[in-house]
């Protein structure tokens, strides 16, 4: 009898052992998922519309664009070290407001899907207010930083989150359910939605058209 609790209690132990080793491995996996992008802190900029020459002139005032930015770098499968690119990335940015139209504060995101990213190279990605939306949403025409409450961005492979960065707000603070997601009442807008799609080209990873 004894002998048999002591082969229970052994193969008892055994399985214990191998699930935490199960759940360690687990755990350094997405640890090591998570870690897998490292992107820099989001950065703001104020650009004002382009003036382009042509054969004809029209006068007007260069209104202000709010850029913000981050850098990426993505550590490489050996499958894709070996091919040269990652063939997908989506990054996902997320912008704090105080509501225009109320009280508490709402969130505008904007999902850019990358393809074609070199391996072990710093690349940009980018997400653009408009003039008009600006005024809207801070009722002032300079794209100022001090309007924005909090900014997020997440990089993503497959899926699975592999990156994330952000200022001001609390950590994740876009995942947060009382937030009103205002998005497609003043859009977000990725590089090539913007008059800036011709310029610095080469900085930013290429965005998938939709079709």
């Amino acid at each position: 009898m004894k002998h048999r609790f002591a082969t229970f209690r052994r193969s008892a132990l055994a399985t214990v052992a191998a699930t935490a080793a199960a759940f360690s491995l687990l755990s350094v996996t997405a640890d090591a998922q998570a870690k897998r992008a490292d992107v820099g802190q989001p950065v703001f900029d104020d650009l004002p519309s382009p003036d382009i020459k042509t054969g004809k002139d029209k006068p007007f005032k260069p209104k202000d664009w709010l850029e913000i930015e981050a850098s990426i770098k993505v550590s490489p499968t050996p499958e894709e070290k070996q091919v040269g690119y990652i063939t997908s990335v989506t990054v996902k940015w997320y912008l704090g407001f105080r509501n225009p139209d109320g009280k508490g504060n709402i969130k505008l995101v904007k999902t850019i899907n990358h393809i074609n990213v070199p391996v072990d190279e710093e690349i940009y990605s980018s997400v653009y207010m408009s003039p008009a939306t600006i005024k809207r949403v801070t009722g002032k025409d300079k794209a100022n930083k001090g309007a924005v409450e909090a900014v997020g961005v997440e990089v993503l492979i497959n899926g699975e989150k592999v990156g994330s960065n952000q200022v001001k707000g609390k950590e994740n603070w876009w995942t947060l359910p009382a937030l009103s997601d205002q998005s497609e009442k003043f859009p977000l807008l990725n590089k090539s939605e913007t008059p800036f799609a011709m310029f610095w080209y080469d900085r930013y990873a290429e965005i998938q058209k939709e079709r």
